[in-house]
């Protein structure tokens, strides 16, 4: 019988300036585990996604990510207090009740890549 496993899956996320945003990452707490040929491995504890060393025009402004975390408040007060607003230039949106039963906010990467990052409630 095939084995259909799967051990995980990982998007491509776009940088217009590499440099920057593996910096960016870093300072708001992933971990880059490794690089090479134009692409970067981050994770922080399981989730995990590729930064590439390529953005086509108006793609990362087009891009969304979604990271669901137990504790939305803390992984907020995590953003605030690393800095990356003012460093970067980007944009937050605060904490937010969504209609599909989320609380989220939104963070911008210097690429434009848009982060939700939220946590479910009953």
């Amino acid at each position: 019988m095939a084995n259909l496993k799967v051990t995980e899956i990982k998007a491509f996320v776009p940088a217009k300036d590499f440099a920057i945003s593996k910096q960016f990452y870093q300072d708001i707490g992933f971990t880059m585990a490794s690089e090479g040929g134009g692409v970067a491995y981050f994770h922080y504890e399981h989730a995990s996604f590729l930064l590439q060393d390529f953005c086509a025009e108006g793609f990362a402004e087009n891009y969304m990510m979604h990271l669901l975390v137990e504790d939305v408040d803390a992984w907020w007060q995590k953003v605030e207090d690393s800095g990356v607003v003012a460093k970067y230039g980007v944009k937050v949106v605060p904490v937010t009740l969504q209609p599909w039963r989320m609380r989220d906010f939104c963070l911008a990467d210097p690429s434009g890549v848009l982060w939700r990052i939220g946590q479910n409630v009953d």
